[in-house]
């Protein structure tokens, strides 16, 4: 009978759980976003947590539903980064959940960060988990967060992550976000706002402000805003945008490679996206997460228990 980790992520807008199969490596992830009302931009850390309690349960009961043999070990998101200071409400549900989960089973609970599953995901779904072994970039670009980060190996499981470059204001997604709700599209945005722009051939995008390897993206927003307002037609105004973080993704990630010399794994929502999967193709040293993984999801957290608690 196999012997499972059981992971369980609760971010700002996708409840995840899943289970990962150590000796095999499968592994079964469930993950529903939390709904947003029409036009606004997100939701507030109450009303997150509030659908974190209220769907984590049926989530797991899917999850659970078949033989899912033996869980030896649980690991959980606690907080958005392995830093000081660093908390997010919408956490406090997939705790609760996992801390309940191990008490009751016997089993070691372990705790990272949803940015250390992140990165533990994308290398396990691109394949290339011995990056971990030794320093590599990775960009984590989501809904939230445009960070660069050098990771190093920290042992059991844990990467010691510095922030090197990205965005000094507005991530990619919250600009992706914003486009799309100014558009009339559904929140979140990004599927939406892809489908529309790819029925433009607009070749235009704005060579935002950089300093080194961080830059701004606020000023964009003012752009598409007044591309609208001129009568702009909707796809070329969603082609725009996501030229624009195509193209300032690559650049940044050109500048990092020459710089520290280390191969680069992309993650994160907005890393899903064909404009930069185009501008930035995959070779040796490039490497971007599976579309299923490369979002938000428990899968990180299970095998990085895994990894802590021996099972792998």
């Amino acid at each position: 009978m196999s012997r499972w980790a059981l992971g369980i992520d609760t971010s700002n807008y996708r409840t995840s759980c899943a289970l990962f199969d150590p000796e095999s490596g499968q592994y079964r992830n469930i993950g529903e976003l939390l709904p947003v009302p029409q036009g606004t931009l997100g939701l507030r850390q109450s009303d997150a947590l509030f659908q974190h309690v209220r769907k984590l349960p049926e989530l797991m009961e899917r999850l659970c539903s078949g033989d899912c043999g033996n869980i030896g070990a649980v690991g959980v998101s606690d907080r958005p980064r392995r830093q000081e200071g660093s908390y997010m409400p919408c956490f406090l549900a997939g705790l609760s959940a996992a801390r309940s989960t191990a008490a009751a089973l016997g089993v070691p609970i372990c705790f990272f960060s949803h940015q250390e599953g992140h990165i533990a995901s994308a290398l396990f779904s691109a394949g290339c988990l011995h990056w971990a072994e030794a320093p590599f970039l990775s960009w984590h670009l989501s809904g939230g967060t445009t960070e660069l980060l050098l990771s190093e190996p920290a042992g059991h499981g844990r990467f010691n992550v510095r922030i090197i470059g990205g965005t000094k204001d507005i991530s990619a997604g919250q600009l992706i976000d914003r486009t799309g709700v100014a558009l009339g599209l559904p929140f979140p945005a990004g599927p939406h706002l892809e489908k529309l722009a790819e029925t433009s051939d607009n070749t235009a995008y704005s060579r935002v402000r950089a300093d080194g390897l961080y830059f701004s993206l606020s000023g964009v927003e003012n752009q598409f805003h007044a591309a609208i307002s001129q009568g702009q037609a909707p796809p070329d105004t969603a082609r725009f945008t996501l030229n624009t973080v195509a193209q300032t993704v690559l650049r940044i990630t050109q500048a990092a490679r020459k710089q520290y010399g280390l191969p680069v794994l992309l993650s994160g929502g907005v890393s899903a996206s064909v404009f930069v999967r185009r501008l930035l193709p995959e070779s040796p040293d490039i490497r971007f997460a599976s579309l299923e993984l490369g979002g938000d999801n428990a899968v990180g957290p299970a095998l990085l228990a895994a990894l802590q608690g021996g099972m792998l």
